[in-house]
């Protein structure tokens, strides 16, 4: 074989290998742009009938991969963000419904008052006395509304200050002092000797105290047991309430601090929860950088626990100095 002859056979195998890797990546790029194409048709096939369908890309490309993961990922996010929506609008509607429910109730008994001094031309103080408790049951409604709407769009403005919280605590069994007497509970009080301080706000601690001990009588009294509780740690100040009735369902355990949640009995007049206290107080407590916890094991012991920052280091005093 002469010199010229190898050369042209050495050429003749590197043009081949050209030609190779040439039709090699045109195949790898137009097997890209095929993969690329279902990707595009399957995420417009998602768009346009609001499908809940996941992309499934099957190549060796370990870049194109990757794009599905993170795709779908977007699509999984998208998906609950939908779910949280409806969820959303139809707790807007069920709210609606129980407005109208709760509001017009009480004042169908109003206007019916007010009718009978129209007609009668006078007005006894029982009546007077009925006609403005339901007024002011009215009012107290709106004003849960209120405030639920503002505590959801973050709109409180929570100054914080040194407080005390087992002053709080104890103002907060006595203003139910004489309603749970008349219920013949067994009040349990534990709360340290000393004061316990942290930096919060006084009105919302009251505010989340009162809806919490308001539920234990609307809903835990089967028992006729309430429980306050107060204990300190590093970095958490707890208070329990703790009451022996009928408690909740594990499947509930969340689910209670949904607005509008109620008992299946929670239209009983006699009850008159409206299913706001607990998503309210909650809202608070996460204002206030903390949270409301809960276990409960029914007629045995129910325990809604509020958990708080806490820094027993550094006292107010040292602190202003």
């Amino acid at each position: 074989m002469n010199h010229e002859t190898v050369i042209f056979f050495l050429g003749l195998c590197i043009a081949f290998l050209i030609i190779l890797i040439c039709y090699q990546r045109i195949s790898y790029r137009s097997g890209i742009r095929k993969d690329l194409q279902k990707l595009h048709n399957t995420l417009k096939n998602i768009t346009d009938h609001d499908t809940d369908e996941s992309v499934m890309v099957f190549t060796d490309n370990a870049e194109l991969m990757e794009l599905a993961a993170q795709i779908n990922r977007l699509l999984e996010h998208h998906r609950k963000v939908k779910a949280k929506e409806r969820r959303f609008e139809m707790s807007s509607k069920k709210m609606l419904s129980n407005i109208s429910h709760d509001i017009k109730t009480p004042m169908t008994v109003i206007l019916g008052y007010l009718e009978i001094m129209r007609v009668s031309g006078s007005a006894s103080e029982e009546m007077m006395a009925k006609t403005e408790a339901k007024a002011k049951s009215v009012m107290a409604l709106i004003d849960e509304f209120f405030t639920l709407a503002k505590t959801e769009a973050g709109d409180m403005d929570l100054a914080l200050a040194g407080t005390d919280l087992c002053e709080i605590c104890r103002e907060c069994i006595l203003d139910f002092y004489e309603l749970l007497s008349k219920a013949e509970f067994q009040v349990d009080i534990d709360l340290p000797d000393h004061a316990v301080r942290i930096e919060s706000n006084r009105d919302a601690l009251k505010r989340i105290l009162f809806n919490l001990i308001s539920n234990v009588i609307r809903y835990g009294s089967e028992g006729r047991y309430i429980g306050i509780s107060l204990k300190t740690g590093d970095n958490f100040v707890t208070v329990d309430i703790i009451d022996k009735g009928r408690g909740i369902d594990k499947a509930f355990a969340e689910t209670v601090f949904e607005r509008l949640f109620t008992m299946e009995d929670s239209r009983n007049r006699n009850i008159q929860g409206n299913g706001l206290g607990l998503t309210i107080a909650r809202n608070l407590a996460l204002q206030l950088g903390g949270d409301i916890l809960l276990e409960s094991t029914p007629y045995v012991k129910t325990v809604f626990t509020l958990r708080l920052p806490y820094r027993p280091r550094i006292t107010y005093d040292e602190r202003n100095l």
